[in-house]
């Protein structure tokens, strides 16, 4: 088991990664119940898939548990579950002291965290993500949150977890499409400041995806340390942090187009972005031709989707970038580089040659 710390002083917290740590996930949660009691919500999938090995765990350990399922998918993350959600806790007669677990992917963490965060004002919970994509990103940070009509993550608050168990033998029953989707934000943290990763990556990508074990622990691990390092620094994305949305104004203007639904996973959208953004900076004359290439190489080597197979419309995409969180002072905020591993953010970007990369991409 590898082991990474995020730093927060009085609320830091570990990552646990390894094989097969939901068959002694009791030994891990069991010193942060005050009692031996505790909820797990997860979704329909991973209930279907996994929940049998961290009940068995939790009941050889005699912790009593209530399980609440949600539908799997972005749709989930709404007001509707979130109030749903709030009701059950407090029917349950959850206390100010108890510990909730939240067991899924990044729609089950995003969710989840965000009902612990407002319940009681706030109570403890743990992360176990299943999906690769939450496993190297949303279960890490403490960003919390649901979506509305006018956009991704636009309600929601920052609250650390009090730990997060990966187990990589959870990967096993994702199909190619969730594996390339969470992979792509692996890619992410070797293009925003870490080339020598990017390159170990275009090396073993493909055995990433394909199973190896030994490998996806390492990327897992290296992704987490990463982002660590960058929220001990930024916990609430006043500075630096914002360099990990890298390809998701993008990627999240992408998938309000597309309405949320598993026609667009996020992490495809987020390879997309990540795409556009490299365009983006070499129109400006921030980043070689070669640097595109190579990013788009990379992504086509290993993904199922490309954007040219959307039907996106480039005025709603603009819409839907100018309603991103990131705005400030009426600017909208990008990722740009300076080639591979040279991230920066700036708020000088003619939005005529953002219409102009989406028109090149999209073909319209």
């Amino acid at each position: 088991m590898q082991t990474t710390t995020v730093d927060l002083g009085s609320r830091s917290y570990e990552i646990l990664i390894g094989e097969n740590l939901l068959d002694d996930a009791a030994e891990y949660i069991l010193p942060f119940l005050k009692r031996k009691k505790t909820v797990i919500i997860t979704d329909e999938n991973v209930a279907k898939h996994q929940l049998p090995r961290l009940e068995r765990s939790l009941k050889g350990s005699d912790i009593s548990f209530d399980t609440v399922i949600v539908p799997a998918g972005e749709a989930t993350k709404s007001f509707t579950q979130f109030e749903s959600l709030l009701e059950q806790l407090i029917t349950m007669r959850l206390e100010r002291s108890d510990t909730i677990i939240a067991f899924g992917g990044g729609v089950v963490g995003d969710l989840v965290g965000f009902v612990a965060s407002v319940y009681l004002r706030g109570i403890n919970f743990i992360q176990i993500p299943t999906s690769l994509l939450a496993q190297v990103d949303s279960s890490v940070g403490g960003k919390t949150g649901i979506n509305s009509r006018q956009g991704k993550n636009l309600v929601g608050t920052f609250h650390q977890p009090q730990r997060v168990i990966i187990d990589v033998t959870s990967l096993d029953t994702l199909d190619h499409r969730h594996l390339i989707a969470g992979y792509a934000e692996i890619v992410k943290y070797g293009l925003i400041n870490d080339p020598e990763f990017f390159g170990w990556l275009e090396q073993n990508g493909e055995a990433l995806v394909g199973g190896n074990r030994n490998i996806q622990i390492d990327a897992i691990q290296k992704s987490c340390a990463a982002k660590a390092s960058i929220v001990a620094d930024d916990e609430k994305e006043a500075g630096v942090r914002a360099l990990l949305n890298l390809g998701h104004t993008f990627g999240h203007a992408l998938e309000a187009e597309n309405g949320y639904n598993d026609n667009l996973y996020h992490g495809e959208a987020v390879a997309m972005g990540c795409i556009l953004a490299f365009q983006l900076s070499y129109k400006m004359g921030l980043c070689t031709e070669q640097d595109v290439e190579r990013v788009e190489a990379h992504f086509k080597k290993l993904m199922v989707k490309d954007i040219s197979e959307y039907s996106f419309s480039i005025d709603n995409l603009l819409h839907n970038m100018m309603t991103d969180k990131k705005m400030a002072g009426g600017k909208l905020t990008f990722v740009l580089v300076r080639g591979i591993g040279h991230a920066f953010l700036s708020d000088a970007v003619d939005m005529n040659d953002v219409r102009a990369v989406l028109g090149d991409a999209t073909g319209r």
